[in-house]
C-alpha cells in the first residue's frame, strides 16, 4: 500500500512521517542516519515489514526533509531522540490498527545510536533494532580522522568555526559540507563505506531532486562526542544490534559491546560495509530483522521468552569477550 503522509507535534513544531499501513497490530518506527530523510531510509526496508504485516512510521527529524525547525540541517542528538519518542508516541494513537504495547524502535548509523538512548527511556516499547548504529563517538573518531587529509581536517574545523559564528554570533543559516566524500574533501564522512553512501542508498537517483545532502559543519564535529552505547545496559525490551565486519565509518566492536551489554541483546551480523543491508546483504538484514519482529511482535503477547539466537542471528558475546 501506497504510504500516508503525516505529521506529529515534537518540541515547538512538527515532524512529518510516512505511515504504511499495517494488518498484525505491530507496529515499527523508522529512522535513517545522519542527514538521511525519511523516504531515503525507508525505501529498502518499510515496504518489506509492511508486507509482512506491520504496520510502518518512518519519519524526518527536525530540522531536515520535510519536518519543521530551524535551524536546517543541523543534528542535535537530543533533540532527535525527543523526535523519536514522540514518534513512539504518535504511533501509538494509530488505533485500532496499531497496539499501543506492540511498538519497535528501527534506526540505522546514527539513528540507529538514537535507538538505543531511547530504548532505554522507554519501557512500553516492544522490540529494538540498531543497524550498523553509532554507538561510540570517541571510540570512531580516530578512525574517521584517519581517513582525512591533513588539509582537508583543517579546513573542517575552519568551516566548523564558521558554522558557529553563523549561527550563533550572526544569525544566520548553518555553514554546510556533505554528507560524504572521497578522502581529501571536507564532508562529513570520508570513510571508504561512507563515500559510497549516497549510490547506496539512493542507486537510482529516485531522490535526487528532494534529499539535501549536507549537515552542518559543527554538527560533524560534534557527532564525535556522543556515546549512546552507555545507554545499552539500561534497555529492558529485546535488543537486535546488527553489525557489518567491513564497516569503517562507525566500526564493529562499539556495536558489539553495546549487543552485548543489553539484558536482552541479540547480535547479528553480516558481510560487508555500512551500508551493505541496503545493497549486498540487503536480503539477510531483511530476513533477520523480519524474523526478530515476528519473534516479538508477531503475536499479542510479545517477546517474553523469545531471547535466544535465531539461525540468521546470534546471542552477544559477553563484555569481557571484546576486550
Amino acid at each position: 500500500m501506497t504510504p500516508i503522509p503525516l505529521r506529529f507535534p515534537s518540541g515547538d513544531t512538527t515532524c512529518a512521517a510516512l505511515h504504511y499501513p499495517g494488518t498484525n497490530g505491530a507496529c515499527v518506527v523508522m529512522a535513517g542516519g545522519t542527514g538521511v530523510t525519511k523516504e531515503v531510509a525507508a525505501d529498502r526496508f518499510a515496504p518489506r515489514f509492511q508486507a509482512a504485516g506491520f504496520s510502518v512510521l518512518a519519519i524526518d527529524f527536525r530540522g531536515f526533509g520535510e519536518s519543521g525547525g530551524r535551524p536546517r540541517q543541523v543534528v542535535r542528538t537530543s533533540a532527535q531522540v525527543a523526535d523519536l519518542h514522540a514518534a513512539i508516541g504518535a504511533a501509538r494513537t494509530l488505533l485500532p490498527e496499531v497496539d499501543p504495547e506492540r511498538v519497535a524502535l528501527w534506526g540505522f548509523s546514527l539513528a540507529g545510536g538514537h535507538v538505543l538512548n531511547v530504548a532505554a527511556n522507554d519501557t512500553r516499547l516492544a522490540a529494538a533494532i540498531a543497524q550498523t548504529p553509532l554507538a561510540d563517538g570517541p571510540a570512531i573518531a580516530p578512525n574517521a580522522f584517519k581517513y582525512m587529509t591533513p588539509g582537508a581536517l583543517l579546513r573542517l574545523h575552519a568551516r566548523a568555526t564558521k558554522d558557529i559564528i553563523n549561527r550563533h554570533l550572526l544569525r544566520r543559516p548553518a555553514a554546510l559540507i556533505p554528507l560524504a566524500g572521497p578522502r581529501g574533501s571536507v564532508a562529513s564522512l570520508t570513510t571508504p563505506d561512507g563515500a559510497r553512501g549516497g549510490a547506496a542508498l539512493d542507486p537510482d537517483g529516485r531522490f535526487a531532486a528532494t534529499w539535501e545532502q549536507t549537515i552542518a559543519a559543527a554538527s560533524a564535529l560534534r557527532l564525535g562526542l556522543y556515546r549512546p552505547g552507555r545507554a545499552a545496559r539500561r534497555i529492558a525490551c529485546p535488543l537486535l544490534v546488527v553489525v557489518c565486519d567491513r564497516d569503517t565509518s562507525v566500526l564493529v566492536d562499539p556495536a558489539r559491546r553495546a549487543a552485548a551489554a543489553a539484558p536482552r541483546g541479540e547480535l547479528l551480523e553480516l558481510a560487508g560495509d555500512h551500508y551493505a543491508p541496503f545493497d549486498s546483504a540487503h536480503e539477510a538484514a531483511v530476513a533477520g530483522e523480519l524474523g526478530f519482529l515476528e519473534r516479538c511482535l508477531g503475536r499479542p503477547e510479545g517477546c517474553a521468552s523469545a531471547t535466544s539466537a535465531t539461525p540468521t542471528s546470534r546471542s552477544a558475546p559477553s563484555p569481557s569477550a571484546l576486550g
